[in-house]
């Protein structure tokens, strides 16, 4: 069966290549049909699912996952049922509803939804697509990097945004298949969102109490497991910078580039515009341009508003 995702273009940087005095490649997931990296992963569950005989698709995510869930089920014929908690924002009801998709509320954050969704996807028809923590959501994402290689380029270093884990896994899965092993990657999040940090600081896995960060795609309490196991074998440096940095290298990029972008890519883009001590030293850099549909003129000002710019 074809992929739902299609190939983006890989740029380099002009303004990011002189900014940081070095090559700055840009994978724009940004330019995917849903507006996110998102349809790699969950495209390639849902078919998996599908081919397995579901008729109904379940997940829980208020925003690109669910999304990207729901644009499949209807490329697949299948129906689709997102569970988002109370704080899903109406746009991210409504774009999902816009591919056909049922949305119900369920739980003040992502982890009651998740419980819920479990219990609706029980019967035989349906199945439930977990929005991070899945081989085949990792392994579709990796694709990402598989594109990458075929270009010719290998960077010197990676950066990728990090909320539950599932784009970084499959990051790192295709950096190994193309022998990318000594390639560091820098995984960036936003102070009150950064679980990834927590957990590699205290070498177990780390459920935080609350997302305090505004940045509500990076908003899951705790990371994949599997995040932690790529990080006993290779280089992963947690790189943690403010909301108001996140949101105004969103406002960088948008001038730069000609692209909007969600404060959760904004957080990879951060460590370029930021000058992150962990690229100082090397030659290129890869950052995956993970995108986002939740993002418009209009959210953007109110982002800009909240974080003072």
């Amino acid at each position: 069966m074809k992929p739902l995702h299609v190939v983006t273009p890989l740029w380099e940087s002009s303004a990011l290549s002189a900014l940081a005095n070095k090559q700055v490649f840009l994978k724009m997931d940004a330019l995917q049909p849903v507006g996110s990296f998102k349809i790699r992963g969950m495209g390639a569950a849902c078919q998996k699912h599908v081919e397995a005989g579901a008729r109904h698709l379940v997940c829980s995510s208020g925003g690109n996952a669910g999304y990207a869930v729901a644009y499949a089920g209807r490329r697949l014929g299948a129906r689709v049922t997102v569970v988002v908690p109370e704080t899903a924002s109406e746009r991210s009801r409504a774009m999902i509803r816009s591919e056909g998709g049922e949305v119900e509320e369920h739980g003040k954050v992502w982890d009651i939804s998740h419980a819920y969704a479990c219990e609706l996807a029980k019967d035989e028809a349906s199945a439930y697509v977990h929005p991070f923590d899945d081989p085949t959501v990792w392994n579709g994402h990796a694709s990402i990097i598989d594109e990458v290689v075929e270009t010719g380029v290998r960077p010197g270093a990676v950066v990728v945004s990090v909320g539950g884990g599932g784009l970084l896994c499959g990051v790192l899965e295709g950096m190994h298949r193309a022998g990318w092993d000594d390639v560091p990657v820098v995984a960036a999040e936003t102070d009150g969102a950064a679980s990834l940090e927590a957990s590699l600081s205290a070498g177990r896995l780390v459920t935080l109490d609350s997302i305090t960060s505004i940045a509500t795609t990076l908003g899951a309490r705790a990371v994949a497991t599997e995040c932690l196991s790529w990080a006993n074998r290779r280089s992963i440096t947690p790189w943690t910078m403010t909301d108001r940095e996140a949101v105004e290298a969103c406002l960088r990029f948008a001038d730069d580039h000609r692209v909007l972008v969600e404060h959760a890519c904004g957080a990879a883009l951060a460590a370029v515009y930021r000058g992150a001590s962990p690229l100082e030293h090397v030659d290129s850099v890869l950052v995956i341009v993970c995108g986002g549909a939740g993002v418009s003129l209009e959210l953007l000002d109110s982002w800009s508003k909240q974080v003072g710019l």
